[in-house]
């Protein structure tokens, strides 16, 4: 092989071996500071969804209560906050008003968990039909637990349940 071969090869090999190192950082910086600055951005253009999600269950309410006293005692036995009993956030509180709950790492989150066995996209927590909320895990790698049981399917929340996503544990309360 002649010289300037050699050296192309050489100087080829240190290319894709930098390559990979950036690349390794970089995945490494993801996963221990959550999203980057752009995908903040994107979140705050799709922030004129909430309201929509929240403007979208009155009218489901208002169809219900025609039907009469079985829909306004569902509503006095409705948890009205979600409160964090355990963890970094222990004493937070988050009124319930009919938005869907995003709990994770990543700032965009509802509840921004700092803990190192949640995910940045973790779990959420939001109102079915009928009134009921349901928590649904999103592929996280650690789970997302209800009364000791991990979720494999999105499941309705009793008033007082424990949901424990990694030290953090959430309550439905009245």
């Amino acid at each position: 092989m002649s010289e300037l071969t050699l050296t192309v090869m050489r100087l080829g090999f240190l290319a894709v071996l930098w390559l990979f190192v950036i690349v390794a950082v970089q995945v490494i910086r993801s996963d221990l500071f959550g999203t980057r600055v752009t995908q903040r951005g994107s979140a705050r253009r799709g922030a004129p969804d909430r309201p929509q999600r929240q403007a979208a269950p009155p009218p489901q309410r208002q169809q219900q209560q025609p039907s009469g006293r079985a829909a306004s005692r569902g509503r006095r036995g409705a948890p009205t906050k979600l409160v964090v009993s355990e963890g970094t956030l222990a004493g937070t509180t988050v009124a319930l008003q009919g938005q869907t709950i995003t709990l994770g790492r990543a700032h965009d989150s509802t509840i921004v968990l700092d803990d190192d066995y949640a995910s940045s996209r973790h779990a959420r927590i939001y109102p079915d039909r009928d009134g009921q909320w349901i928590v649904e895990d999103l592929g996280s790698t650690n789970g997302t637990y209800l009364d000791r049981t991990r979720l494999t399917t999105p499941t309705p929340i009793p008033l007082g349940a424990p949901i424990r996503i990694g030290k953090t544990v959430i309550e439905l309360r009245k």
